[in-house]
C-alpha cells in the first residue's frame, strides 16, 4: 500500500473513530443514568426496609400492650366476679341475721344493759337476785352481739361494693386501652404493608434497571473493541509510513553520498584539495570496499 493510501486510510479511520467515540460516550452517559437511577432506588429500597422494621417494632409493642391489657382486665373482671359472689353471700347472712334481729334498738338494748351492770355494781343483791340480773345482761348482751355483727356486715358489704366498682373500673380502662392500642396496631399493619408493597416495587424496578444496565454495558463492548481495533490498525499504518519515510530517507542519502563521492573522485582526478568532509567519505568508502 503507498503512503498516500495508508494516510487516506488513516484518515477515514479517525472520522470512523470519531463517530464510534460519539456513540461510547452517549451510551456511557446513558449508563451512568441508569446506574443513577438504580442506585437512588436502592437507597429508596433501604429506606423502606428501615421503616417497615420500626412500623413492624411499633406494632409488636402495640401487641404486647394489647396482650398485657388483656391480661389485667380478665385478671380485674375475675377478682370482680368473686368479690360479687362473696357479696351476694353476705347479703344472704344479713338478711338472715336480720331475721334475728331484736324488737327494741340497740340504744335502749344498750341503756337496759348498762343499767342492769350498775345494779349489779352498786346494789346489795342476794344470790338468787344477782343471777336473775347476770343472766338478764348475758341475753341483752347476746342481742346487741347481733347488731354489731350486723354492723360488720354492712360495713364488709360497702368494702365489698367499693372493691368492685373498683375492680369493674380497672377492667373498663384496661378494656378501653386494649381497644385503643388494638386499633392502633392495626393501622400500624396496615401501613406496613403499604410500605412492603411499595419496597417489593421499588426492588423489581431496582432489578429490572440493573439487568438492563448489565445488558447495555454488553452492548458497549463491541463498540469499544472495534474503537481499539481501530487504534490498533491506525498504529500499524503509521508504523508502516514511518518505515517507509525511513527507508526514504535511506535511499536519499545514499544517493546523495554517492554523488558527493563522485565529485570527490573527480576533483581529486584534478589534483584539487579535497575539504575534510570529503576527505573522510572517500576514507569511509575504501573501508567499507576492503571490508
Amino acid at each position: 500500500m503507498a503512503e498516500q493510501q495508508r494516510t487516506q486510510k488513516i484518515a477515514e479511520l479517525k472520522q470512523k473513530l470519531l463517530g464510534l467515540r460519539e456513540q461510547a460516550n452517549e451510551l456511557k452517559t446513558k449508563l451512568n443514568e441508569l446506574a443513577e437511577k438504580r442506585d437512588k432506588l436502592n437507597k429508596q429500597f433501604q429506606g423502606l426496609r428501615l421503616e417497615i422494621a420500626q412500623l413492624k417494632k411499633e406494632r409488636d409493642e402495640l401487641n404486647e400492650a394489647v396482650k398485657r391489657l388483656k391480661q389485667q382486665r380478665d385478671e380485674a373482671r375475675a377478682k370482680a366476679r368473686e368479690k360479687r359472689v362473696e357479696y351476694m353471700k353476705l347479703r344472704q347472712e344479713i338478711k338472715v341475721l336480720s331475721g334475728k334481729k331484736p324488737p327494741r334498738s340497740p340504744q335502749v338494748l344498750k341503756k337496759e344493759l348498762e343499767e342492769i351492770e350498775w345494779k349489779i355494781q352498786t346494789t346489795p343483791l342476794d344470790l338468787r337476785e344477782e343471777k336473775k340480773l347476770v343472766e338478764q345482761a348475758g341475753i341483752l348482751e347476746a342481742k346487741l352481739n347481733i347488731y354489731r355483727k350486723l354492723d360488720q356486715l354492712k360495713q364488709k358489704s360497702i368494702e365489698l361494693q367499693t372493691q368492685i366498682k373498683a375492680l369493674e373500673a380497672e377492667g373498663n380502662l384496661c378494656h378501653e386501652k386494649l381497644e385503643e392500642n388494638a386499633r392502633k396496631s392495626q393501622e400500624v399493619h396496615e401501613k406496613m404493608l403499604e410500605k412492603i408493597n411499595e419496597s417489593k416495587k421499588v426492588k423489581s424496578e431496582a432489578d429490572a434497571l440493573h439487568n438492563f444496565l448489565l445488558q447495555s454495558r454488553e452492548r458497549v463492548k463491541p463498540v469499544r473493541e472495534e474503537i481499539m481495533k481501530i487504534l490498533n490498525e491506525m498504529a500499524q499504518l503509521k508504523k508502516e509510513i514511518r518505515e517507509e519515510e525511513e527507508k526514504k530517507r535511506r535511499v536519499s542519502e545514499e544517493v546523495l553520498r554517492e554523488k558527493l563521492e563522485k565529485e570527490a573522485r573527480e576533483k581529486l582526478k584534478r589534483g584539487e584539495k579535497l575539504s575534510w568532509e570529503e576527505f573522510q567519505l572517500l576514507a569511509h568508502k575504501e573501508d567499507e570496499t576492503q571490508d
